[in-house]
């Protein structure tokens, strides 16, 4: 039984908001005034509807100009969904993919959606030769790997879209490949006019000082590894959860295979439904991952990078970023997945365990695009460091905890109002962490039966100890690890020997 006349006419036509009509008039009047060899970027949120928009101007090129147009993918998967949609504005395309060899039929076509790669090995091996091209359309743009093929298309008019107009590579900059910028909608646009989600953003400080940066500018996986898989970090992630978004259908975004396996069992062990993805699962596995997380109500997904792009699953309430990036692409690729609007859906939550936040600001907040296009090393020099950002962390005592100091009224030590009496008094700096020593140990002896509860007690007192020994590096203006880690040992050794003799003078 066919579809009803309605849902024919429905078929047939794509609506487009005003916003991407504005947008699509924009281009199309860079095209007429340089129609060969002008390199234009347009820049769009993820969920805006970058696909709907350059299906759109493919199906208005050809119409007006009758040349080819090739739209380049770095992905298989969006290989795919980028034809169905030319399909759906009723260009008929051809996917060059690793299987096809060379293009006998290519007359009967007038679009073409390649990956990159295996563009390349085509092209530079002469097996393959498209006739009568106009206009390239190059996906996730941000990607140097397109690079490469500029020069084969040089006489063409080149379209870049990207979420993020700054090059995966910082020595690469986009300004180099693209004479000009065209910025769309914000983010807090589109929230206001129900095209995305509202984020409500929750964030846990995490001391990220044993962390290295890689060759590529971000942080290695092997030091993200060896954070995110530690017992504090897994208890960090499962009490966020918990606390925010327990029963949510939640991605969780990690950095390192072994990080997502662990999260994979602690979460099990918790007895919440949980799954694990990466690039080593097969295509079938993969297939039937996601059919789960689609069909069950408060499935968590842990995965590791694979589901920053071309993944769409608007029913996702819940993004837990478990790993640190200095990468702008990635936090708005990795937030993006959430932003999917639903009727049922007009919020979602975001969990930032990796001080994402304090380095790039709030993900719907305004970004000044057009500066970041034009000079990305400004851009770059000027992200708030980790030691920074650690500075301003501001350690509150979990409720829990709190519970267990019942008797104390004052669990507070300002170590800064402390060095400057040191200052002002003329007292040596230790003296400040000796007072601290004995704030604590007074916690533990107010709320204790004998010696052996306190120290149970000073255990609790970790995270706190951690946080006032980093104020005081701070305050002295050394600050390194190893003084750190020598400082923190130093000070609980103290803790218990103050306990010890609180407890005799009792």
């Amino acid at each position: 039984m066919g579809l009803p006349p309605a849902e024919i006419q429905k078929k047939e036509q794509k609506v487009l908001y005003d916003y991407q009509q504005r947008d699509i008039d924009k281009i199309f009047s860079r095209l007429e005034e340089f129609p060969t060899r002008y390199n234009l970027l347009y820049q769009l949120p993820t969920g805006g509807g970058k696909t709907v928009i350059f299906s759109d101007i493919v199906r208005r090129y050809i119409e007006s100009t009758k040349k080819k147009v090739v739209v380049l993918t770095h992905r298989i998967e969006l290989c795919a969904q980028t034809s169905n949609m030319l399909t759906e504005f009723h260009v008929k395309n051809k996917i060059i993919n690793s299987s096809v060899k060379e293009i006998e039929d290519q007359d009967e076509y007038m679009c073409f959606v390649a990956m990159v790669e295996t563009l390349n090995n085509r092209l530079n091996d002469d097996q393959l030769e498209l006739h009568n091209v106009g206009m390239v359309i190059i996906d996730e743009a941000h990607y140097n790997s397109f690079r490469k093929l500029f020069k084969f298309f040089e006489n063409c008019f080149i379209l870049g879209v990207t979420a993020t107009p700054l090059s995966s590579n910082m020595k690469l900059p986009m300004k180099d490949n693209y004479r000009e910028l065209i910025v769309g909608d914000t983010i807090n646009s589109l929230i206001g006019q129900g095209f995305l989600a509202k984020p409500l953003t929750y964030t846990y400080d995490v001391g990220l000082g044993s962390l290295k940066i890689g060759m590529n500018g971000d942080y290695t996986v092997k030091s993200s590894e060896d954070l995110y898989t530690n017992m504090m970090m897994q208890d960090k992630l499962l009490h966020a959860y918990e606390e925010r978004c327990k029963g949510k259908k939640t991605l969780i975004f990690n950095n390192g295979i072994n990080t997502s396996v662990y999260v994979c069992d602690t979460f099990a062990r918790a007895g919440y439904p949980i799954r694990h993805l990466d690039n080593t699962n097969s295509k079938q596995e993969r297939a039937d991952i996601l059919e789960w997380f689609k069909k069950t109500d408060n499935a968590i997904l842990t995965s590791v990078s694979i589901l920053t792009t071309g993944f769409d699953e608007p029913t996702v309430e819940s993004i837990i970023l478990n790993r640190a990036t200095k990468s702008l692409t990635l936090y708005f690729q990795m937030i993006g997945r959430g932003s999917r609007i639903l009727p049922t859906k007009p919020e979602f939550s975001i969990i930032d365990l990796g001080n994402n936040t304090a380095r790039f600001g709030l993900w719907n907040s305004n970004v000044d695009w057009q500066s970041i296009f034009r000079s990305p090393d400004f851009y770059y020099d000027n992200l708030v460091g980790d030691e920074e950002i650690e500075r301003n962390f501001k350690y509150v005592m979990p409720e829990e905890i709190r519970k267990e100091f019942p008797n104390s009224n004052d669990i507070d030590f300002d170590i800064e109002e402390e060095y400057s009496n040191t200052k002002k008094y003329n007292l040596r700096s230790m003296t400040v962490l000796e007072k601290s020593v004995e704030q604590h140990a007074k916690m533990c002896i107010e709320n204790s039966e004998d010696v052996f509860d306190a120290r149970i007690l000073s255990r609790l007192l970790n995270d706190d100890i951690q946080y006032r020994v980093r104020r005081y590096s701070y305050c002295i203006s050394k600050s390194t690890k190893n003084y750190r880690d020598w400082l923190e040992e130093d000070y609980k050794r103290k803790l218990r020997s103050k306990i010890n003799q609180l407890f005799v003078e009792d």
